[in-house]
């Protein structure tokens, strides 16, 4: 009997490794060329975008995991040297329209100038277009302009200016800004500092009511995401949601070049990204270890449920 219950035991003992190891994936998920990165679960898969330089790629797999060696689709490319330089940071977004990059968008009072990182902001069913562009201080800045549609916008209003040390090492720099939405609260993260720096991190901006195209409707906060454990200038992030409808991941890239880096070496990465118990202020924590194993995204609360319960009534067997 006693025997028997051992060998039980051990079973569901190595069941639960064999379970576990297939719903945990590695870092990076991409590299090289894992810059700029941006994820969404959709019709049971996951699709990454990042910078390629060259065109825009879409890798899609069934799990995280997956994406890694995933072949991925060239959905974009052009040779024509007039549509200037490089091809960054592409996103998609299911809004009703398909979503184009900046060089495609011009805000009504807006110059013909640079502008770059471009991303969807929602609030109260109203679509906002933020991106990154100079300001009249000549500070690469944040703005943001109401969307018509997919191709038009409105006047620009200015939103958030590299002011703070912490946003102005080497460089004055906000970029990458990209929504986050909480249980009812609404936040941008962006990226700050010079990409050519261990300095570049995460920032977050928290919308507090308001007009929304106002810079005094949101407050500011940072670095929230700095370089750690051998991982340089983690940033230009994006937020998915688990296929549970509740998990929050976030994804970016990083360099281990110690200097920072600006290029197709930075490599991308995804973890959770968990919350305080008022259920709406992240836990950002610091990126983690290569060497760590990174649970997949739950695909219920149900199957989350039942694992813990699977998990306590085998420690109750075995003791």
């Amino acid at each position: 009997m006693l025997w028997s219950t051992l060998v039980r035991a051990f079973s569901l003992l190595l069941f639960s490794q064999v379970v576990l190891s297939a719903v945990t994936f590695t870092n990076p998920i991409k590299n090289p060329d894992g810059s700029d990165p941006f994820m969404v679960y959709d019709g049971g898969y996951y699709y990454l975008l990042t910078t390629t330089w060259t065109n825009l790629q879409i890798t899609r797999a069934t799990t995280v995991a997956g994406l890694k060696t995933a072949t991925p689709k060239v959905v974009y490319t052009d040779s024509n040297s007039a549509r200037c330089c490089n091809v960054w940071a592409p996103e998609i977004h299911k809004v009703g329209w398909i979503h184009s990059s900046t060089r495609q968008l011009k805000a009504t009072n807006a110059p013909d100038a640079w502008s770059i990182d471009g991303t969807v902001l929602t609030v109260s069913g109203t679509n906002y277009f933020v991106f990154s562009s100079f300001s009249p201080n000549n500070l690469q800045s944040l703005y943001i302009a109401p969307m018509t549609n997919a191709y038009t916008l409105g006047a620009r209003s200015l939103l958030s200016e590299p002011l703070n040390s912490w946003e102005r090492v080497d460089t004055p720099v906000n970029e990458g800004p990209v929504a986050l939405y909480k249980n009812g609260a609404i936040y941008l993260a962006f990226s700050a500092s010079f990409c050519w720096t261990s300095s570049y991190s995460l920032g977050l901006l928290k919308y507090n009511g308001g007009t929304v195209t106002s810079a005094s409707s949101w407050t500011k906060t940072g670095p929230v995401f700095t370089s750690a454990n051998g991982h340089y200038g983690p940033g230009h992030n994006g937020f998915f949601t688990a296929p549970d409808g509740q998990t929050t991941y976030l994804v970016y890239h990083a360099t281990s070049n110690p200097n920072g880096a600006c290029d197709g070496t930075r490599y991308t990465l995804v973890q959770p990204l968990y919350f305080h118990t008022d259920g709406v202020t992240p836990i950002w924590g610091v990126p983690r270890a290569l060497s760590d194993s990174i649970p997949e995204p739950p695909t219920s609360a149900a199957t989350t449920t039942t694992t813990k319960t699977t998990t306590t009534t085998t420690k109750t067997t075995t003791t």
